[in-house]
Order: structure tokens, then sequence, then C-alpha cells
């Protein structure tokens, strides 16, 4: 199997990987990630994409222009089956539906929450993002930078994927593995016929991907608890070789998955020491450690940075080992015996 190393989105070239899969290297633009990394698998009625790519001019040509060096065609895709909603996975799967007539699929609850997003008005959107950032105890000046951006929702799917289903690829087993916490629907997808795993954002080879809850005082949810418990399940799979969505392609994705296991597990153990006393989201999100001062974030970082800590700070609520503190607001947290 071949194995590439992160390099810049410049020096990233397509690639035939051999067994009738490919990847195509398509820039995120202003992205520090760099690029998606969009794979093709071979069918008789034309390939299926995993992932598409962001939604940019740029990244259209990229990905047109890299399957024609592979010898393949946008036109003749058959299917885009997409790890989940985020932008940088879903963003160009309209648009490869437009040229080629594909079906798009994605996890029933990711598909739930793209209606979601085609139906919410700019209003109310903002209103919501203001509303969760004010409970979460952020400062006036992050609560109006934070709550300005909005999303752009991504095409709604042909087809649903529940855990198990296999995709629509004659010749081929591909199946859906529900891997929840980076979304609710985040799926792996398991090539049975070739012992590979497309991973998505779900397992990557150096960096972690973004565990949050939104809003980040929800109470009815787990997101963390949801990954991790995702991660046993990939773990169990055994040592398949790991194509993910960024950075490069890697063997043994059990082994990596229990490392990013013990690193939120480590991460959980500091939290908790943290609540001396009572803090709210955002000011756990100031204590915590993140890729640069807390100060140094720019606001939309730091609002990921909250969706974090609320994830975190909800696992240890769920395993009790932190309580609310009941009747205020903001939402505060505390130790058990505190």
């Amino acid at each position: 199997m071949t194995k590439t190393r992160r390099r810049p989105y410049a020096q990233q070239r397509p690639q035939d990987l051999g067994g009738g899969v490919w990847s195509v290297p398509v820039p995120i633009p202003g992205n520090p990630l760099g690029y998606t990394l969009v794979y093709a698998v071979d069918s008789p009625r034309g390939p299926v994409l995993v992932d598409a790519g962001w939604n940019h001019p740029d990244a259209w040509q990229a990905l047109e222009t890299g399957l024609a060096a592979l010898g393949l065609d946008v036109s003749a895709v058959s299917g885009v089956v997409v790890t989940h909603f985020h932008p940088d996975h879903a963003g160009l799967a309209g648009r490869v539906r437009e040229v080629s007539g594909a079906w798009i699929a994605m996890h029933e609850a990711d598909a739930a929450l793209v209606r979601l997003m085609h139906g919410l008005a700019e209003g109310e959107h903002r209103s919501f993002q203001e509303d969760m950032l004010r409970r979460a105890g952020a400062d006036e000046g992050d609560v109006e930078a934070v709550g300005a951006g909005r999303p752009h929702a991504p095409a709604p799917p042909d087809r649903e994927l529940r855990d198990g289903d296999l995709v629509d690829l004659p010749g081929r087993k591909l199946r859906a593995v529900h891997t929840p916490g980076h979304t609710p629907g985040h799926i792996c997808l398991h090539l049975e016929d070739a012992d590979r795993l497309f991973t998505g954002d779900h397992v990557l080879p150096d960096i972690t991907p973004h565990i949050g809850i939104y809003p980040y005082d929800r109470d009815d949810v787990d997101p963390l608890g949801d990954f991790l418990d995702s991660l046993d399940r990939v773990t169990e799979l055994g040592p398949l070789d790991a194509l993910p969505a960024h950075e490069w392609i890697f063997p043994d994705v059990a082994a990596r998955a229990a490392e990013i296991r013990h690193h939120h597990e480590e991460k959980l153990t500091r939290l908790a020491a943290l609540l001396t006393r009572p803090l709210t989201i955002w000011e756990t999100a100031s204590m915590m450690t993140w890729n640069r001062p807390w100060d140094e974030l720019a606001p939309v970082l730091r609002g990921m940075a909250a969706g974090e800590a609320a994830a975190h700070l909800r696992t240890l609520e769920a395993r009790g080992e932190i309580d609310r503190v009941p009747g205020v607001h903001p939402v505060r947290f505390k130790a058990i015996d505190s």
C-alpha cells in the first residue's frame, strides 16, 4: 500500500492507490488543513467518490483535473458517499450531482441536520448562536464576532445510510460504519474486499478531530462519549489500512484509534482537576490547553474551543464526576464534592 506524508497542498498529487482506488487532493482555501483527500472507488457504473471537497472554484478545478489525470471523468461519477456533512467533505457533492447525475448518500443523522440547515433563516441562526454563546459565559465582543458567521448548507442527499448498510457499489463491498462524535452522523466506510477503511475525520494520523456540543449547554447528548465508543468500534475492526480525509494514508487504524482514546482520557483528567471552583463553559475553555494561547485564538476558534470544552464537561457529567450548579446563568460546572 502506498503511504503518503503530509505536505503542503502545492506538493500533493493525485494517486493510484491500487485495487481500483484513487485519491485526489482538493484544496480548502484559507484553512490550515490545506486539503481534503477525495477518494474514488471503481465501479462498473462509474466511480463512486468518498467525499467531494469544499465548494470553491479552485476546489472544483482540482477535483475535475485530478480525476482526469487518473483517467477518470467527473461526468461519469455514479455516486458520492459523504462521510459527514461538513463543507470540506460535502461541499462539492451537489455540483458533482449536477454534472454527472450521481446520487449523494450520507448517514440519516447528518441528513436530518442538512434539512434543518436548509430550513433555518439567517436571523434564526444568528439568534441561536448568540444565545448559545451568552449561556456559555462569553463576553459580548465574542458573542458578536462568533455569532456573525453561518456555514453554507450542503446539497441534501438522495439516499440515507444506517450503520451496516452497503453502499451502492456493484462488485465491491463498501459498508457504512456509524462513528458518531465529530458529527452525529459521521460514518467510516469499510472496503471489506480490500481490508481498507475510509476514515473521514474520525481517525486521522496526527491530529484529532473537533468534538463539540451545540448548543454548548445541552444535557441530553454526549458527543465525546459517542466518539470514544466509536473509536472502540474501529479498534475492533483490527489493523486495517486507513484512508483518512486529511493528512496522509497510514496502516493499523486500530492502533491509532487507541492512541486518540488515550489522548481524550488524559484531557478529561486534566479538565476535572481545573474545577476547583464552579466555572462557566467559556472560563473552562480559556483555561484549557489549545494549539496557541487563548488570547491569540480568533473568535471563531474560541467558539470551537468552547464547543470542545463543553463536550468534555458533558462526558465528565455523564460519568458522574462533575455536576451543574443549579439555578445559575450562565451555566456553571463544579466538582461533585465542591
